[in-house]
């Protein structure tokens, strides 16, 4: 069983460095990850990374395409003499969607059938095959660090950061940045001035998509194309956690932080029922909860119990309630550097 330091556990979550050496040794920094445009323009945002497998699939979509006497859907600009300039760029390799696929609709219909073709014909099936499709659809962002917009919420004619929404379980084939939201409900008591803390923890289900039987926050899930960030709290409160909305909307704050994920707390108060705020299995895709103890729950992420994610929003929670300090953890400052990361987006 390993003994993970705070830092090991970033480092399993946060495993990748575009273009350069990554914290962990893997077989894949040898790889050339080829930034995705949104468009063939030079001043063109990049959207995503993909990697040479799905490069060379998308130059036998683009000859599928043309057999079939359809317009090509991928601008690749891969070869040396003729790459695109690009503004504030390193001259190189590049994907992005062709000058046709110009508007948020025609972008999504055309990921649509993009990635419902490959689920059925069982391409990338460990990806988006039928057992890890999640028939949920997810935003995609001009600047992905940028507004959470949405075509159902604007103006007519009101220019949006929104580009185009896809299923879920196929954005990491395109190294798209994805969105949740976390919340830890947790009790903290104090004795003999020695503060102690206890969180409640999930199992998840051995059926899920990912990650079965690893540990998670207390409430967690993706943000749905056209939700908001608090409105999807609510939502997975309910249903992982059968969490009532009147009890996550009156107690709860919010931060932005990495990967991107958004992260809310409740501290049940010691002067109510303590059981409204229980957590109780409801959708199936939590097998149980346990409420941990601090100790408890540092074994066992120092164990890889956790799913990635859930431990460094745990790492977070714990520095700002004063668990993880300068004084106790030398690698304090790394750890705060890298939780509120920025992707190297000036990389991609």
């Amino acid at each position: 069983m390993p003994n993970l330091s705070f830092l090991d556990v970033i480092n399993v979550c946060d495993n990748t460095r575009p273009h350069q050496s990554s914290p962990t040794p893997s077989i894949y920094d040898a790889e050339l990850l080829v930034p995705f445009y949104l468009s063939v323009s030079p001043d063109s945002p990049v959207i995503g990374l993909v990697r040479p497998v799905i490069l060379k699939q998308l130059v036998l979509e683009n000859k599928r395409s043309r057999e079939l006497g359809l317009q090509e859907m991928w601008a690749l600009n891969v070869v040396e003499t003729a790459y695109i300039p690009r503004n504030n760029r390193n001259l190189g390799p590049s994907v992005s969607f062709c000058s046709w696929l110009d508007s948020h609709v025609q972008r999504t219909a055309a990921m649509k059938e993009l990635c419902e073709r490959w689920r059925d014909t069982l391409l990338f099936e460990d990806v988006c095959g039928p057992k890890k499709w999640r028939a949920e659809l997810y935003p995609i962002y001009a600047d992905p660090l940028g507004v959470h917009d949405h075509p159902k919420d604007a103006n007519f004619g009101q220019a949006l950061n929104f580009v185009f929404e896809m299923e879920r379980s196929a954005c990491a084939l395109f190294g798209l940045i994805t969105y949740g939201v976390h919340m830890s409900i947790y009790n903290e008591s104090q004795a003999d001035g020695e503060k102690s803390l206890k969180v409640w923890v999930p199992t998840r289900a051995r059926t899920k998509q990912t990650f079965p039987g690893l540990l998670d926050n207390t409430v967690a899930g993706g943000i749905p194309s056209g939700m908001s960030m608090f409105e999807s709290m609510v939502k997975e409160c309910m249903e992982e956690a059968s969490i009532p909305d009147f009890v996550v909307r009156k107690t709860s704050t919010g931060w932005l932080q990495p990967e991107v994920e958004y992260v809310y707390d409740i501290c049940i108060p010691a002067d109510v029922d303590s059981k409204i705020f229980e957590p109780r299995p409801l959708d199936g895709e939590v097998e149980s909860f346990e409420l941990l103890t601090h100790v408890e729950v540092v074994q066992k992420m120092r164990a890889g119990m956790f799913k990635p994610n859930c431990a460094l929003v745990l790492i977070d929670l714990f520095i700002r309630l004063g668990y993880i300090t300068p004084e106790n953890e030398p690698d304090y400052i790394k750890i705060i550097t890298r939780l509120h990361g920025t992707f190297d987006l000036e990389r991609w």
